[in-house]
């Protein structure tokens, strides 16, 4: 019985010994199963005893694998002991370093390891120092161990972004303060992966926004980077400083006036570019000038009098002459301010040339007559833009998943960010006025209109007033000035739509806007001069024309300089139901019917259906269905082509034969009613006049359809 009390108490003192140590202290098996832990390592993580015995060095070294802790194991149970730095995470969620001392055992064949722990992160005299050091100079720290993926961070960061979760600093996630995001993860990522340092000013997504300036510096061991310091720091105010100072500078530089810094001694502090210009005078010689060297007939007191004036009263205003290098001279208005700088008074003159100023009555002139030519082609361009904006039906939307679409649209983004001519071919119906505008859209000209002009609805004896304007009287009914459609688009983009049916005689004149960049009005005397982009459209084959003679070949090669062939419906099948149901939505909501969706039969027959009159055929009968149907599924009815499926292989004929059949079927469809809201010019997208026109061309008369 005593000896088994002296035992009991034997291990109670080798307890409290061990409970009295200033190291945390704990016994693990090759499980990893914790064993025993005294308690200074059981109040540092936060846990109870009785909590600790059912843990693991898992939960409390959370980037511990089975795998590593199986290496570590065997590698202290061969070296007997191993010591080490490793990351420990509390109870309560806190990460912090500690440096770890393990120490294999065997006791009548039980293995442990013992390890002691000791917390590095504790505060000291220089860890408080650096934090205030951190917080005085707002540099917050942060570190990333790549080897077992810790992440700590300073207590300024949090401060810097305001936020109270660590992991929003990490930089993977840190990404999302920053608006240059790219150029962020870049640098990052190089620092990581290939242990390049970088320091950065970085814009903020903020409103109102600030500059962080980021670095990173990687720390590598045997050719990889093992871990990776790092420090965020506002830099706002500096930032501001340096814009506001080089925006200052560069007003100065780049002002058409002179200006010139002078002290009281008459010493040339600093001047703008426009005096080097304008003077002949080298910056060498400039920065050693006074103004005495600028103007050899000024004396002296004649300069202390004026500079005592200037800061008596603020600011001089006088006339004065000044002279060139090569001794000539021009006359100048000058305005002398008075400026005070870190208590330095000093001679800001802002001097212009007065040369021409007996021109300038007529220049003012010119320039009210500009002023009023602007205020009326702004007003034509708003009324163009209201009347297209009405006739806009899809508002420039380009709807697509098919891959062989995917190609047509690849070409939009190469073209678009140039200038170049856009010629867009493919049949019609198919949408090359939503391309046209996809183009202008993406183009740098974006915020000038894109003037649209239908070639085929254009009468022949118009086609130039329309294109080019004309003066009022140039021709009987020309009761008032036009502008004309080349001058609504200057510095944006023009859309030609139908450039085949351009007649023979106007050709030229396009030729000369492309080559030249610039035409003449009807009935006017001055050459105008537009910026203009052209993009061009047809469903014609022009290559066909140039050998009949009906267009120019000059032209022609100068229109396709990035041809775009815009691909038929039926060759983009399954873009068939995301156009259907989009038009489905849109007229539903005008009807103000309650259609959602689309039959899964409806869709089948329109995806076998062979669509000649492509985009705009299947929108006229999505319309008439809603118009017919009703309910919020549109299911087959009437309204579907009766001659539904794909066109047979090896049956092809030329364009203007399946056009000529096309129109035929809807004709017969419309029992010969042209015009009106269920005539053939309704469901085939034409104005009547236009399909009237077309059926004459292709020679279309009732009797055809009758024999």
């Amino acid at each position: 019985m005593d000896k088994k009390k002296n035992a009991t108490s034997t291990l109670e003192i080798k307890e409290w010994l061990l409970d009295m140590l200033p190291y945390e202290v704990m016994w693990m098996n090759e499980s990893g199963s914790i064993l025993y832990t005294n308690t200074r390592f059981c109040e540092r993580v936060g846990y109870s005893k009785e909590e600790m015995g059912h843990l693991s060095i898992f939960d409390i070294n959370t980037s511990t694998t089975r795998k590593s802790w199986a290496r570590h194991w065997k590698l202290v149970k061969k070296k007997g002991k191993n010591t080490f730095k490793a990351t420990h995470q509390s109870k309560s969620g806190e990460v912090y370093e500690v440096e770890v001392n393990a120490q294999y055992f065997s006791n009548n064949r039980k293995e442990m390891i013992c390890a002691v722990v000791n917390d590095i992160s504790q505060s000291s005299f220089y860890q408080n120092l650096l934090q205030s050091t951190e917080t005085l100079t707002g540099i917050g720290g942060w570190k990333i161990n790549l080897q077992d993926g810790s992440f700590i961070v300073t207590e300024e960061a949090f401060r810097l972004f305001n936020v109270n979760d660590k992991q929003d600093l990490h930089p993977s996630r840190i990404i999302n303060f920053i608006k240059e995001k790219d150029r962020f993860k870049k640098k990052n990522t190089e620092a990581i992966t290939k242990g390049s340092p970088f320091k950065e000013v970085f814009e903020t997504t903020e409103s109102p926004k600030r500059y962080i300036k980021a670095l990173a510096v990687p720390k590598v061991k045997n050719g990889k980077v093992f871990k990776v310091f790092g420090a965020y720091q506002d830099v706002t105010e500096q930032v501001k400083k340096e814009i506001d100072l080089n925006l200052y500078k560069q007003v100065i530089d780049n002002a058409e006036d002179l200006i010139y810094l002078y002290n009281r001694e008459g010493k040339l502090i600093h001047y703008s570019n426009s005096v080097v210009r304008k003077l002949g005078f080298s910056r060498e010689e400039l920065d050693d000038f006074t103004i005495f060297n600028l103007d050899p007939t000024m004396s002296p007191d004649w300069w202390a009098d004026h500079f005592n004036e200037i800061v008596s009263r603020g600011s001089v205003h006088l006339e004065w002459l000044v002279m060139r290098k090569d001794g000539t001279k021009f006359p100048v208005d000058i305005t002398a301010n008075h400026l005070c700088y870190d208590g330095v008074d000093l001679n800001c003159a802002i001097v212009r040339d007065i040369t021409d100023r007996k021109m300038r009555d007529l220049e003012l002139f010119e320039a009210l007559q500009e002023i009023k030519s602007l205020k009326v082609q702004v007003e034509n361009e708003n009324e163009y833009l209201q009347e297209e904006i009405s006739k806009t039906l899809n508002n420039g939307n380009i709807i697509s998943r098919s891959e062989s679409y995917a190609k047509v649209l690849s070409l939009i983004h190469q073209v678009a960010p140039t200038d170049s001519t856009v010629l867009i071919t493919g049949e019609s119906g198919t949408g090359k006025e939503l391309l046209a505008s996809a183009i202008h859209d993406k183009s740098k000209r974006e915020e000038r209109p894109l003037i649209k002009v239908n070639c085929a609805t254009l009468p022949k004896e118009l086609f130039e007033s329309e294109l080019f304007g004309h003066k009022k009287g140039a021709f009987t009914g020309a009761t008032n000035d036009k502008i004309g459609k080349f001058k609504l688009a200057d510095g944006g983009t023009i859309f030609l739509d139908e450039i085949g049916e351009l007649p023979i005689e106007m050709q030229s004149k396009l030729l000369r806007v492309l080559q030249e960049g610039e035409y003449d009005e009807v009935g006017g005397t001055k050459t105008i001069k537009v910026d203009v982009r052209v993009i061009a459209a047809t469903n014609r084959n022009l290559e066909e024309m140039l050998k009949e003679g009906k267009f120019r070949e000059d032209l022609y090669y100068r229109l396709n300089v990035f041809p775009i062939y815009n691909i038929p419906l039926r060759e983009r099948k399954e873009d068939i139901p995301l156009l259907a149901q989009f038009f489905l939505e849109k007229y539903s909501l005008k009807a103000g019917k309650m259609f959602k969706r689309l039959a899964k039969k409806t869709v089948e027959s329109l995806m076998q259906y062979s669509f000649p009159g492509n985009i705009r055929e299947l929108e006229n009968l999505i319309e008439r269905a809603v118009i017919i149907e009703q309910g919020t599924t549109l299911s087959p009815g009437e309204w579907l082509p009766k001659n539904a499926g794909n066109m047979p292989s090896g049956s092809f004929g030329s364009f203007e034969d399946m056009q000529r059949q096309y129109i035929i079927e809807v004709l017969n469809h419309t029992r010969w009613r042209v015009s009106g809201p269920s005539g053939a010019a309704m469901i085939l997208g034409l104005n009547a006049k236009t399909l009237f026109a077309k059926m004459k061309k292709l020679g279309i008369e009732k009797k055809v359809v009758l024999k």
